[in-house]
């Protein structure tokens, strides 16, 4: 199965009573394991947890730290791509190439980095560089 399938797959699961828009993400680490999100909505906005959040707090907690691509789609096949807190909790982990593909629907995917997705993201060595000044 592919990651767009896999992400695809994950749709099926999600809890959206309020949105109705559907989320999955599916993650591959650097040694081929793929582990799976959805979105999962709460009646208090700012808890819900979206799709790659969930797949990646599922692979870090199994102990993968190293990820080589990510593919996120919609219920609608509309080439949604991870929002910028998705963005920066990935960029925690994940290196600024790492492929983001993005489900268009009728077998179409955009891609981007997430360099390019986050650019100028907040890291250790933004940290650091703070607290030296």
């Amino acid at each position: 199965m592919d990651l767009i399938e896999a992400a695809r797959d994950a749709l099926a699961d999600a809890h959206v009573p309020y949105s109705g828009y559907r989320v999955g993400a599916a993650l591959r680490t650097a040694d081929g394991t793929v582990y799976t999100g959805c979105n999962i909505e709460n009646a208090n906005y700012s808890n819900s947890l979206h799709a790659e959040e969930v797949a990646l707090a599922e692979a870090v907690k199994n102990g993968h730290r190293e990820f080589d691509r990510l593919a996120v789609a919609s219920g609608v096949r509309d080439g949604v791509t991870p929002c910028g807190m998705c963005r920066q909790s990935l960029a925690e982990f994940a290196a600024e190439d790492l492929p983001v593909v993005c489900d268009e629907g009728d077998g179409e995917t955009s891609e981007y980095t997430l360099g390019e997705l986050l650019p100028n993201t907040i890291s250790q060595g933004t940290l650091d560089d703070a607290r030296n000044r």
